[in-house]
């Protein structure tokens, strides 16, 4: 008995799995139609892939039943099958999120060693094979042909005999692919197949998708990639912390109020309307209220600031709240670096190159840490520091030479300070280091702030950056090689 192609080829059924007290899957049900595309999407930690792991055998799930329906009509509850057997007699093929090719291996001989069980079985897994059987022979006939067949598929034919490990990381995708349907599944899982492909290769991608998809076998597809997923999938499943909150066709899908909220997302403006179609009275009335102060950003930050988990202060035991430095947003911090000298150092900006250094270091203490000259290192220094008038004596200890680049805003070549690469390089620029004159300039806690950020561990005292930008700043043929 043949069953109809529109017909469920795959059945989860109130599938849960549990790790300890955490549930990864709670109470999920949903079908794959044969000869369809089945996408899965949903936010990083829903479960999906969980869930794959639940129908190729890797895990066994704690609740429901997963019914797989072969072509004749055979049902096999995949949760009670050895692992082993799923692919092999389920007909059930995955890839993984991570290539998982044998690299030293030729392209065609990738999709060789997809057929071995069958090649095996028609040596009687003996010798018959190396002494020309002819059921042998034919058997590997079929399988060099059948490879050949899904090299050409792939668009891989003319790298037959190159190594794996040679290809691009897109056709390494399209070869695993190839390489799964060797096996000759009637079922495909495909965990994230579009994964760190440009454009180019996500449409070389959905070509091969729709290929495999016309010889009738079904696919089941976890992505995050929307522009493939829209594009080729005929069913969308959506789950958010182990749950299905949307089920449908793409169109219905995509403009499903619950997946924009928690999933897809929206503009700015258009937030409100879709928590009033979710229905989310609670965060509606946070939205219309005013921010409050108590979460807001702290007034003892670094411009310096690290990484998030450095900027957070725990709250203690009687405490309901926990307050997050300014810094934290490293575009808050970008954004309020271009804001700063415009807002508060146009006055400074007239007078500074006609000032002397004296009259600098004495108008420093009077401007915001961001709008002082940049031969002061005060945008390296937090808060409190600014309190004790540290960034003032810094200009004034300065050479007069030092002083005017510092004024006149000329950026230096950081680069050839041994130890500052392109990336620290542009680090340093987005907080407003620019110049010879301001390294030269650092003190003891300007350091401290500045290996914290840049995630060294002493490295600035043993290249002696300082002492270089001192030499570099009297070099006048080393200056000012970048914008």
């Amino acid at each position: 008995m043949n069953t109809m192609s529109n017909d469920p080829i795959l059945s989860v059924e109130h599938v849960s799995m549990k790790f300890g007290g955490l549930v990864a899957v709670g109470d999920l049900s949903f079908e794959a139609r044969r000869g369809e595309i089945t996408a899965l999407i949903g936010p990083n930690g829903a479960g999906k892939t969980t869930v794959f792991n639940c129908i190729t055998g890797f895990y066994k799930p704690s609740e429901g039943m997963i019914t797989m329906t072969s072509r004749d009509g055979t049902k096999y509850l995949l949760e009670r099958l050895p692992d082993y057997l799923i692919p092999a007699k389920a007909k059930v093929a995955r890839t993984f999120q991570n290539i998982r090719l044998f690299s030293g291996m030729t392209v065609y001989e990738n999709l060789l060693v997809a057929q071995h069980n069958r090649l095996m079985k028609a040596s009687g897994y003996t010798v018959l094979g190396l002494l020309g059987f002819s059921g042998y022979r034919q058997a590997q006939g079929e399988a060099k042909d059948l490879a050949t067949h899904w090299l050409e598929k792939a668009d891989l034919i003319d790298r037959a005999d190159d190594p794996a490990g040679d290809l691009s990381y897109g056709a390494q995708r399209r070869l695993e692919i190839a390489r799964a349907m060797c096996t000759g599944p009637e079922l495909l899982c495909l965990d994230e197949p579009a994964a760190g492909l440009n454009p180019k290769e996500s449409l070389a991608l959905n070509s091969l998708l729709n290929d495999i998809k016309s010889t009738g076998t079904s696919i089941l597809l976890i992505e995050h990639d929307m522009s493939v997923v829209m594009q080729i999938s005929d069913h969308v499943v959506v789950l958010e912390y182990g749950r299905k909150i949307s089920d449908g066709d793409p169109s219905f899908v995509k403009n499903d109020p619950k997946v924009i909220a928690a999933y897809l997302g929206v503009d700015d403006e258009e937030v409100s309307d879709v928590l009033v179609a979710v229905g989310d009275e609670h965060v509606i009335e946070q939205l219309d209220g005013a921010p409050d102060p108590g979460q807001g950003p702290h007034a003892m930050s670094s411009l310096m600031a690290g990484p998030v988990s450095d900027t957070i202060e725990h709250a203690s035991d009687g405490e309901g709240l926990v307050k997050v430095s300014p810094g934290a947003s490293r575009a808050d911090r970008v954004s309020a670096t271009k804001a700063a000298p415009k807002a508060a150092a146009k006055p400074a900006a007239k007078s500074a190159p006609k000032a002397a250094p004296k009259a600098a270091a004495k108008a420093a203490p009077k401007a915001p840490a961001r709008s002082a000259p940049k031969a002061a290192p005060a945008p390296l220094m937090s808060a409190p520091a600014a309190g004790k008038s540290r960034a003032a004596p810094k200009p004034a200890a300065a050479k007069p030479a030092a002083a005017k680049r510092a004024a006149s805003a000329r950026p230096d070549d950081l680069l050839l300070i041994k130890g500052i690469g392109p990336v620290n390089d542009r680090k340093l620029r987005e907080h407003g280091i620019t110049t010879f004159a301001q390294i030269a300039a650092w003190k003891k806690a300007d350091i401290v702030a500045v290996e914290k950020y840049l995630e060294f561990d002493g490295r600035i005292a043993r290249e002696d950056w300082i002492g270089q930008a001192k030499k570099l700043g009297k070099t006048p043929a080393k200056k000012g090689g970048r914008g």
